[in-house]
């Protein structure tokens, strides 16, 4: 059994892919064979419409007809039991990197004979890890509860169980001092960084070994 994790931040080591190696402890501690992918690593762009997807007769069978750094990626998708997908929320959404592998992994999959229906050839669990400045208690008012949820719906297309984990007011440098960043409060910030953000871990921990079990 397999769970893979795709880093969408561009940042190896930061808040979103310390939850993300969490998660994918959690699959191991119940048997998972696990890796974790950055994308900012790959040499990639989003979908181009070239609609050879959607083509009769095409030998697609799910797979973005485009040749790049994305399609092994894409290949292990198509084979894992587990996806843990994290991105950082930035500009009101996830980042250009993470769209662009949605985009060419979802749009394959999505009939345009049938509204609605997905042709995906199996069933993948999956996990949503979001990371954010944002406070939990103002998410509703800026949006990001509809925002979530339609990324929710999305993964729905790999036909799995989706589970989100959203993690807020993150610590983002590691020196504040030397930034222009005089609207945050450093040390409110850095309380909960010392004790929430080891929750978060804990949470994603545990999201990662559910999905793993459940396909075990």
């Amino acid at each position: 059994m397999r769970a893979l994790g795709i880093n969408g931040s561009p940042r190896r080591e930061w808040n979103t892919a310390t939850l993300l190696r969490s998660a994918l402890e959690g699959a191991e501690s119940v048997g998972a064979q696990t890796e974790l992918v950055h994308l900012y690593d790959l040499d990639y762009r989003g979908c181009t419409s070239c609609f050879t997807c959607k083509r009769k007769g095409n030998s697609c069978n799910g797979l973005c007809a485009m040749r790049d750094d994305l399609r092994e990626v894409l290949e292990a998708v198509l084979a894992t039991d587990v996806l843990i997908l994290g991105s950082p929320i930035y500009f009101g959404d996830v980042t250009g990197e993470t769209r662009s592998f949605l985009e060419r992994l979802l749009f394959p999959n999505i009939s345009y004979d049938e509204f609605g229906r997905s042709d995906f050839p199996r069933q993948v669990s999956c996990g949503l890890i979001f990371t954010m400045n944002c406070p939990a208690q103002y998410v509703k008012d800026v949006g990001y509860d509809v925002l979530f949820e339609n990324y929710v719906r999305l993964m729905g297309i790999l036909k799995g169980p989706c589970e989100l984990l959203t993690s807020h007011e993150t610590w983002q440098f590691s020196d504040y001092s030397v930034m222009n960043a005089a609207m945050f409060d450093v040390e409110a910030k850095a309380r909960r960084r010392a004790e929430q953000f080891p929750v978060d871990c804990q949470r994603a921990f545990e999201m990662g070994a559910r999905l793993a079990k459940e396909q075990s």
